[in-house]
């Protein structure tokens, strides 16, 4: 067998971000003749058809394997920076990935466990998953609300991970390896894995492996870890060294992990109207702590505020985080002729163990635990989700003016989570100190709660599309869809009911509170393209998409909880569940090439209407995370993006984007507090018609180059540039509720890789002048007793450390090598 290489050594590199290049052929005399250089054109499948992005009449971007190597795109934050439209503030490993397009977003952070507003898909099955990009044909991001054709999720779009198929006529392999050193790391970090490509049986049977293991050592330290907790003091006297080391111990670099991801492929095509390919896909992450700093997080009474560095975290205990998915899935195609059926069967799996700092949440519920000297409390997060998803299709392939696409979705998703919170020493304490007569709680569970949930979504869709005249095309699509959910979900307050009701010291009583939902509807699309020449193509689109409602998993409150003296965790009647939210979206652009196909430039216009907008919150009764709606919103702004040859040496990208993102009425009660109508607090934190929306820049621009040229004779040499820039970033819809702003910032990233046939090793810098810039909060100022209004200033405001602000990765300096043989 032969593996299928480039054919020449003075093979010229692919541009920045736009897989721009061509090949040198040998002429038929044998002689070396260099052709004219042009853009590639990238096949995408994001309409479910076969198409180049110039001609796909929608906002999409996509990535090929060869951009993604060269950029060093290793997951969605890296892609995030290089797509118009397309935001994921970096969070680190610990946290996942916020997902957000033209600005649809209404949490500090971005959207949270409810899926947020971009949809993921695997190949053709839909999965939430921070993917690291191994073994990667392409990476698709439409732009725009894909209800249609994609379904629940996609208000402001989708990213679809295309992984290569095995190939069936020949044997190959690859290995390669990354070398990295994080400035304010304290050790190196690294990267290997290898793909293996083996036909079993020729043209009709081949498997395709690929592992990969990360191990990043992190740049942030948690120097301020109690080493007991509930014995150890969490604020000694800081200017004394001996009971500083007494009762605190340092964690270096405690925000890395440790990534193991595997995918085995089998591929079948038993003749030449059917393939089909069986994968397993698996990542296995061990992250350590989050990617937080607290250095301007801190209120000036906290004697830590003067002493803690730029790259140290103040949290009491490691917050380590284990997540486990597995997919399994069976794509078939099968060619009828007259249409192209396709039948996409997947079933996920997703386990989760972690551990996080919650001392702060509890002191915020003014229940006296800060009068514990030795308060340190964490939680246990413990959960698993399983998910089955059927997708059957066909695409018409008549030679005709009218072609069409039908299909059905169908969608299973059960998942059971638990959350155990623990206070070591308090009960004795309570006790001892305050003469309480109760049991201790060896355990220290102080919180447990329980969810159970299965959601059920099912769907017809379609699109049909007539070819009016040579250039002139209409698309109508369609997608009825319903959905239910279910949940069960309890709570149970253990040590409290232990302590001051003198319940049995080992007992958990749990009281199930049980909700459903359940909705149905219609989605509708419209696009019109017309194509004014050979090179350019203009476009109108009216699209919609959704994001299912549901129960929020929190027990209703008594009708007397407010004459309740005791502590109380329950949903108050606007809390227990949530609506749908809904986008429409209207789009024109166009797509154009110049220049023999040595220039690209696309660009797009758009409003997007946001109804329902869901927003993170919390129970005013216990503080227990839920989702609401907000009311209604609205996206206006531009993308353009442009590629060009500029020699057959140089070639250059770049994107620009500006969004205008805010609320279009007003969100009484946005941020949970209840006070006089018309009041400067109830003003302050309420929405207000016109306000921002936070976690996305009004402006992104990027800049890429890349110079080719053949040195020592027969190798090559590649020299890349990139250059990306946001604006700022609000944390707070209008900036309310003590909200702030994060200034905007600029990254470079340089490369120069040689290469020969079958080998290259790149070096490369990221971050190049070790920009210093915070991507996104957690919490706010009133969490440390910085409020605006004084009577919403938190008690114990000296031990507070529960706000923090999310820090990019300082500068990285590494060497990439890539080997691949054929046999």
């Amino acid at each position: 067998m032969k593996i299928n290489l480039p054919t020449s050594r003075s093979l010229i590199a692919t541009a920045v971000m736009s897989a721009i290049y061509a090949p040198t052929t040998l002429a038929q005399d044998a002689l070396a003749v260099e052709r004219p250089k042009s853009i590639e054109k990238i096949q995408v499948t994001a309409t479910r058809r076969s198409g180049t992005v110039q001609d796909v009449p929608l906002n999409i971007t996509a990535l090929n394997g060869d951009v993604i190597q060269q950029q060093n795109i290793t997951d969605v934050y890296d892609i995030a920076r290089w797509v118009p439209g397309l935001t994921v503030p970096d969070q680190g490993s610990r946290s996942d990935a916020a997902l957000i397009v033209r600005g649809l977003n209404t949490n500090d952070s971005g959207p949270g466990s409810d899926g947020g507003t971009v949809a993921t898909y695997v190949g053709e099955i839909p999965l939430y998953v921070n993917m690291k990009l191994v073994d990667i044909e392409r990476v698709e991001v439409l732009i725009g609300p894909q209800g249609t054709l994609y379904g629940a999720g996609t208000l402001g779009g989708a990213i679809r991970y295309l992984p290569k198929a095995p190939e069936l006529d020949f044997t190959s392999g690859e290995v390669f390896g990354d070398i990295y050193s994080i400035a304010e790391s304290d050790s190196l970090s690294g990267e290997a894995g290898f793909i293996y490509n083996l036909p079993l049986v020729d043209d009709e049977l081949a498997m395709r492996v690929s592992l990969n293991y990360l191990s990043d050592s992190g740049f942030i330290d948690y120097n301020y870890v109690v080493r007991e907790p509930g014995t150890s003091l969490p604020d000694p006297d800081w200017s004394n060294a001996a009971e500083v080391d007494d009762n605190i111990r340092q964690v270096t670099d405690a925000n890395g992990e440790q990534t193991l991801t595997t995918r085995i492929a089998l591929r079948w095509q038993p003749t030449n109207w059917v393939d089909a390919t069986l994968n397993y896909f698996r990542q296995d992450q061990e992250a350590e702590g989050r990617s937080i700093v607290h250095a301007e997080s801190l209120a000036d009474s906290n004697p830590l505020s003067d002493i803690i560095g730029d790259y140290e975290s103040a949290y009491r205990v490691e917050e380590p985080y284990d997540r486990t998915d597995d997919l399994y899935s069976l794509e078939i195609t099968a060619d009828l002729g007259w249409a192209e059926l396709v039948s996409a069967t997947g079933y996920s799996t997703w386990e989760q163990l972690g551990q996080r700092d919650q001392t702060d949440l509890l002191i915020r519920l003014d229940y006296s635990y800060e009068e514990f000297p030795a308060f340190a409390a964490f939680t246990r997060e413990d959960g698993d989700q399983n998910i089955f998803t059927q997708e059957v299709r066909l695409v018409s392939q008549i030679d005709s003016d009218w072609s069409w696409i039908v299909g059905g979705y169908y969608n299973n998703n059960e998942s059971d989570t638990s959350s155990s919170e623990f206070t070591p020493g308090f009960d004795e304490y309570a006790i001892n100190v305050w003469g309480v007569d109760g049991n201790l709680r060896p355990d220290s569970l102080e919180y447990y709660s329980v969810d159970q949930t299965e959601i059920t979504e099912k769907a017809i869709f379609g699109e049909l599309t007539w070819k009016a005249t040579e250039k002139l095309e209409f698309t109508a699509g369609t997608r009825f869809y319903e959905y239910d959910v279910w949940n069960r979900s309890a709570v149970d307050l253990p040590l409290f009911y232990s302590v001051f009701t003198g319940r049995a010291p080992d007992s958990i009583e749990l009281d199930y509170e049980t909700n459903s939902v359940k909705d149905d509807g219609n989605l509708l699309k419209f696009n019109t393209n017309y194509t004014f020449t050979d090179d350019i193509m203009g476009y109108l689109t009216v699209s919609e998409g959704f994001r299912i409602g549901g129960s929020n998993g929190v027990a209703a409150c008594p009708g007397n909880v407010d004459e309740l003296p005791n502590q109380i965790v329950c949903a108050l009647p606007n809390e227990v569940n949530y609506l749908a939210d809904t986008t429409t979206n209207y789009e024109v652009g166009f797509k154009s090439s110049w220049l023999r196909n040595k220039f690209h430039f696309n660009a797009a216009l758009f409003n997007v209407d946001w109804e329902n907008a869901q927003v993170g919150g919390a129970t005013v009764n216990g503080q227990q995370p839920i989702t609401a709606n907000a009311g209604s919103a609205n996206s206006k702004g531009v993308e353009i993006s442009a590629r060009a040859v500029l020699s057959n040496s140089l070639t250059s990208y770049a994107t620009y984007a500006y969004t205008k993102a805010e609320l279009t009425e007003d969100a009484p009660f946005l941020f949970d507090i209840v006070g006089e109508t018309g009041s400067a607090l109830q003003d302050f934190y309420d929405g207000k018609d016109g306000d921002r929306l936070p976690g996305s820049p009004e402006t992104q621009f990027s800049f890429g180059s890349t110079y080719s040229k053949e040195v020592f004779d027969d190798l090559l040499l590649d020299i890349n540039y990139g250059l990306t820039y946001q604006s700022d970033v609000i944390t707070k819809v209008g900036m309310r509720a003590d909200g702030e702003k994060l200034p905007g910032y600029a990254l470079s990233n340089l490369s120069a890789k040689l290469s020969d046939t079958d080998w290259s090793v790149t070096f490369y810098i990221d971050n190049l002048f070790d920009k210093y810039a915070f991507s996104a909060t957690r919490r706010d100022k009133g969490d440390i007793g910085l409020a605006r209004f004084p009577e919403m200033n938190t008690n114990g405001t000296s031990i507070q450390r529960n706000y923090g602000h999310y820090l990019i990765t300082p500068r990285t300096v590494g060497m990439r090598f890539r080997y691949q043989f054929g046999l």
